[in-house]
């Protein structure tokens, strides 16, 4: 069982900046790769980024555009969304998971995922 807590949502402006942490439980967390997903109100869950179990590879949804990046300190149990240049349609709720699989593919789907934090709200004002 991991436990996952998601902290850094808030107000921004559209253009400002964001980092959005997530803190995992457990003494293997190098060992998992970790998505971001986010979801608005009455819209299905999205993929966001991942980043593998060792650090090095990572996978973006094409929305990005090179505005977000995803990093991870395992020595820490934590991963980083750090959000730039934010707009309107990035508010959504924010979510970290795990994919424990050790697979060496990065899943874009939430079903690629076993455990979910409680999520983190991001609100850009345009």
């Amino acid at each position: 069982q991991v436990q996952l807590a998601e902290s850094g949502g808030g107000l921004v402006q559209a253009g400002g900046s964001l980092r959005l942490s997530c803190q995992a439980s457990g003494r293997t967390f190098s060992s998992y790769t970790m998505g971001w997903f986010r979801q608005a109100p009455g819209k299905e869950r999205e993929f966001v980024a991942a980043i593998y179990r060792y650090g090095g590879r990572t996978s973006y949804a094409d929305f990005v555009g090179g505005r977000f990046t995803i990093s991870r300190d395992n020595a820490k149990n934590t991963v980083f969304l750090q959000m730039n240049s934010l707009k309107a349609e990035d508010t959504a709720g924010y979510y970290c998971a795990v994919d424990p699989r050790g697979t060496w593919a990065i899943s874009m789907t939430p079903s690629g995922y076993a455990y979910w934090g409680q999520g983190t709200q991001v609100t850009v004002s345009s």
